[in-house]
């Protein structure tokens, strides 16, 4: 690894580490959404491989979201970790299955989470 990429490495690690839960919480909804909407197109050009790694790290992306769920914390927080466990074993089908169809149905269910996440967010900023 060169100077100029552990250096960049370093700064993507320290801002992830200082970083608000709510703000990271958000990064995380924002790679997945990317990852399905990459891994749907790759599906849909018969890029295989490509789609297989983007499902992986979405699927990676929903376990980080589920394992910093303290679904104890409030009356939602038992059905979001369920959700949470769904579309994992749902990713992990359209991967096997290479099904763009059922790709587009868990982002079609993640993007409303991610705007919701974007408006708590905004609330907590403004009080």
């Amino acid at each position: 690894m060169t100077t100029h990429a552990a250096l960049r490495n370093r700064y993507a690690e320290d801002a992830v580490l200082t970083m608000s839960p709510a703000k990271l919480v958000l990064m995380l909804y924002d790679r997945l959404v990317r990852d399905l909407v990459e891994a749907e197109e790759a599906v849909n050009l018969g890029r295989i491989a490509a789609a297989s790694d983007k499902l992986l790290h979405a699927q990676d992306v929903i376990m980080e979201l589920h394992s910093g769920l303290k679904p104890e914390l409030w009356s939602g927080g038992p059905g979001l970790a369920n959700l949470y466990l769904w579309l994992h074993g749902e990713l992990i089908a359209a991967n096997v299955a290479k099904d763009a169809g059922r790709i587009a149905g868990a982002r079609q269910l993640v993007e409303p989470l991610r705007d919701a996440w974007y408006e708590a967010a905004a609330q907590l900023d403004g009080s």
